[in-house]
């Protein structure tokens, strides 16, 4: 294991990843450093979905500019990362719902993000199993999709690789190394490595990175929260391609994989604050309650496998991205709620950027997403989640 760099990266997962393939293709001298292995967090358990359809400016626009990232990424890395433009469909079941949709199409088009009311009819021949009855309106956006978290993590870490850059497995931080308020290195349980910039990209886990700083777990309240998801067998292709979600029913979604066409069923049943990832029952009845409403077809496919992941939470539900001003040389992306692997292509370039740079050409709000802001008292409207 080298003993220096001149960024350590923690965390490999979709961020981390792409924060050191950016670092790298700057000609930057980049660590990554893994407890696991590459996307064993958050990443490799999440929906796939990638999504513009937010309410608030400034993750309508970063998300914008992501799926342009999102659209060249394959080419970019050399490597399919199987991003399919299945669009978000999501369903209205009162008036008050349609009204808040309109809102919400309004912003959306103010950033030529074309998201447009549909009806219940236009809703069901985009996805025919649909249960068109129980709903008003749809909010739909055909160019938001889908990857393959899998070969995206792959992807960032092959192509960061190939550009100079180390990726260490199974490499635990135990000490980040401070002197004088300057960042060092990071003790790890294979050694020392020395750096002056260190990027925390440890998601759920990091609170525990930045107390190692001296901060304190609380300076960025992020709380891991366990989510769970369930698999059913594969249907036949196109049945469900975007991802379908009646935020009133208790956030719930479904998404047919774009890979082996088995559908994902998720729903806002949260445990937490935990590291625990044991799938539970109560969420298996509970989710299939309410796919089975949305797609009564589903009642008659086999459910193949559950898991549970992170939602890395702030109290906004935004992340924190940024450099911390009390340590010099440290910086931080994490706690993004259940939206990390979506926004990973331009938040690894903008953090890239500000690092070398010292500014990013990336539509990313640094004041928005200040890490600060949190010890200020400073939230912003919480970010649209769902699931």
């Amino acid at each position: 294991m080298k003993s220096k760099a001149e960024v350590v990266v923690i965390g490999g997962g979709s961020t981390g990843t792409s924060i050191a393939y950016h670092l790298a293709k700057l000609g930057v001298d980049v660590i990554l450093v893994e407890k696991g292995y590459i996307g064993s967090g958050s990443t490799f358990r999440c929906a796939t979905g990638i999504r513009q359809q937010f309410t608030d400016e400034a993750n309508i626009r970063l998300q914008k500019y992501n799926v342009e990232r999102w659209k060249r990424l394959s080419e970019e890395l050399e490597y399919d990362v199987n991003f399919k433009q299945t669009g978000y469909l999501f369903l209205a079941t009162t008036e008050e719902e349609v009204e808040a949709f309109k809102q919400n199409i309004e912003l959306h088009n103010k950033f030529y993000v074309p998201t447009k009311l549909i009806t219940p009819e236009e809703a069901k021949e985009i996805v025919p199993l649909l249960n068109a009855d129980e709903f008003l309106a749809g909010q739909w956006n055909p160019t938001d999709g889908k990857a393959n978290p899998f070969k995206t993590v792959f992807a960032f870490a092959k192509k960061a690789r190939e550009l100079g850059a180390e990726i260490y497995e199974y490499t635990e931080v135990t000490d980040v190394i401070v002197e004088n308020k300057e960042v060092q290195g990071v003790k790890t349980n294979k050694g020392i490595i020395k750096a002056d910039v260190i990027v925390n990209a440890a998601n759920a886990w990091a609170p525990i990175i930045n107390e190692m700083v001296g901060l304190g777990k609380e300076f960025i309240p992020i709380k891991p929260y366990k989510h769970q998801l369930v698999k059913t067998e594969p249907l036949k292709e196109g049945q469900i391609e975007p991802l379908v979600c009646p935020p009133a029913w208790n956030d719930s979604y479904v998404l047919q994989d774009g890979e082996d066409g088995g559908v994902l069923c998720g729903t806002g049943i949260e445990y937490g604050p935990t590291y625990d990832m044991t799938p539970t029952y109560d969420f298996l009845r509970g989710v299939l309650k309410w796919a089975t409403r949305i797609i009564p077809a589903l009642k008659y496919v086999h459910i193949l496998r559950q898991w549970a992941g992170f939602y890395a939470k702030t109290p906004d539900s935004n992340p924190a991205i940024g450099k911390i001003n009390y340590i010099d040389g440290f910086y931080i992306a994490a706690g993004f709620s259940g939206h990390g692997f979506m926004m990973a292509p331009g938040v690894g370039e903008a953090m890239a950027e500000l690092i070398v740079k010292g500014k990013s050409k990336v539509p990313l709000d640094w004041d928005w997403y200040d890490p600060h802001r949190f010890e200020r008292g400073e939230l912003r409207s919480a970010a649209f989640q769902i699931g």
